[in-house]
């Protein structure tokens, strides 16, 4: 890639929040109706990220509307989204989550990453644990 690409790239990115595959984002997109622009709001689940980080990375975002599923893809840096607000995570164990697609009740929720925390706590190293109980100190002798 020659130097003025790059940097005309380096120019055209955005700054955005980590999103990943299973947050729920509100993505605000610029619309022009003849000469007026207004912002229009598609909030859902992030199923898919690709592409990579750069320039050309994509997020495809489903939602449901009146139990008809719509997703739409995002080009991340366009100029066109006005931003990105991250409004919910969850813990998910792939990259992609094309199985919400089929996923009827309980099998298309998602964890939280605060109730998956709350699920499996971190345990502190033995040293701590060991530091913290308290010493029995041997009675004194006159």
């Amino acid at each position: 890639m020659s130097i003025k690409l790059q940097t005309f790239n380096k120019a055209q990115e955005k700054q955005m929040p980590d999103i990943r595959p299973g947050d729920t984002v509100r993505v605000h997109q610029k619309i022009k109706e003849g000469d007026k622009e207004r912002i229009q709001i598609f909030e859902g689940i992030v199923i898919a990220r690709k592409h990579g980080k750069g320039i050309s990375s994509t997020i495809t975002v489903r939602k449901v509307v009146d139990q008809v599923g719509v997703e739409r893809i995002f080009p991340v840096h366009s100029p066109s989204l006005a931003k990105i607000e991250v409004t919910k995570s969850s813990s998910v164990r792939r990259s992609k989550l094309y199985y919400l697609r089929t996923a009827k009740g309980a099998k298309g929720k998602l964890k939280n990453k605060e109730l998956a925390a709350a699920i499996a706590p971190e345990e502190k190293p033995v040293m701590e644990t060991l530091m913290e109980a308290p010493q029995e100190s041997a009675p004194e002798t006159k």
